[in-house]
């Protein structure tokens, strides 16, 4: 009767003790509770496809892949990945086929989040939370999939490599710092979109030293649409223009007497660069940066006077 009296309170001591535990339990790999498989992962949205990727996970499936080559672009998408069809309104069937072990989704975009759920668990980020810091917002979001996915080692390698690519383009461009650099994207043969205070784009020149000539009009996500005319009013700047499969677009711009007429196409400081996603992340801005140092050469040259 004392051995079972003794291997009782054995016992209730063992629970005691493991009950104590408990909270170290979730960081012992054995014990905790299973991840996502990273292998069959979903992305609906563009932004947190290019986290999963900063984590070095390539998604199953994204939504809108041609869009997203024409648009993002960098990083790229490995051949094999499925499209799942709109941002808005992904195929749910396809989806659910998939069978992902995670769903991942920009709040206050695309299917609600009930729909998903009822195939596989759900991580949201937000895209902007009105502080006009994106990249910061971008960075909490990596850690909170990083902690999902128990991938943080990986988090703080890309946050190095991101914050050691903006000290390299600070030092890079220190000649042109006091250049005004105009950003722009065509939406038709009348209208731009305009990237000001509140862009990742603008948080991205603050960072590396640089300075937006855009001080009009701003909104909630640092971008507005203006009509071309207003550009004459840019002067003695750099223009750099994205190309999101632009080229028609540009082929009407460029025959109109009043692009002709503009300073920065007069005085030759108009380049067209490679599509950056200006909703993006640290790896979007990084892109940026290289794009920024790899025209370096033209940056620093010197403006011309309009002819």
């Amino acid at each position: 009767m004392s051995d079972i009296s003794n291997f009782s309170a054995i016992t209730r001591r063992r629970i005691l003790q493991m009950i104590a535990l408990s909270p170290l339990l979730t960081s012992l790999p054995a014990l905790s509770a299973s991840r996502p498989d990273l292998s069959r992962i979903i992305a609906l949205e563009w932004l947190p496809a290019e986290l999963l990727i900063a984590l070095g996970v390539m998604p199953l499936a994204v939504a809108d892949i041609r869009n997203y080559n024409i648009w993002v672009g960098e990083p790229p998408l490995a051949p094999g990945v499925i499209d799942v069809g709109q941002r808005t309104e992904p195929n749910m069937e396809l989806i659910q086929q998939l069978k992902p072990s995670l769903v991942l989704v920009t709040k206050g975009y695309g299917p609600a989040t009930s729909q998903l759920e009822n195939i596989a668990p759900v991580l949201s980020v937000k895209a902007n939370d009105g502080s006009a810091k994106p990249l910061d917002l971008a960075i909490s979001s990596l850690h909170k999939l990083a902690d999902t996915l128990g991938l943080q080692d990986r988090a703080e390698k890309h946050l190095q490599l991101y914050r050691d690519t903006l000290a390299q383009t600070r030092e890079q461009l220190k000649p042109v710092a006091q250049q005004p650099l105009l950003l722009i994207t065509f939406i038709d043969p009348r209208h731009v979109l305009v990237f000001g205070q509140g862009s990742m784009l603008h948080e991205v020149m603050n960072n590396v030293g640089l300075t937006n000539a855009w001080q009009g009009e701003g909104s909630f996500w640092g971008s507005v649409s203006v009509g071309v005319e207003r550009l004459a009013g840019i002067k003695n700047a750099r223009v750099l223009c994205f190309d999101h499969d632009s080229a028609s677009i540009m082929n009407v711009v460029e025959k109109t007497p009043l692009w002709k007429s503009m300073p920065f196409v007069r005085a030759n400081q108009f380049t067209v660069i490679p599509a950056v996603w200006y909703y993006g992340a640290t790896f979007s801005a990084m892109h940026f940066c290289n794009i920024l140092t790899d025209k370096c050469n033209i940056l620093t040259s010197t403006l011309r006077k309009p002819v």
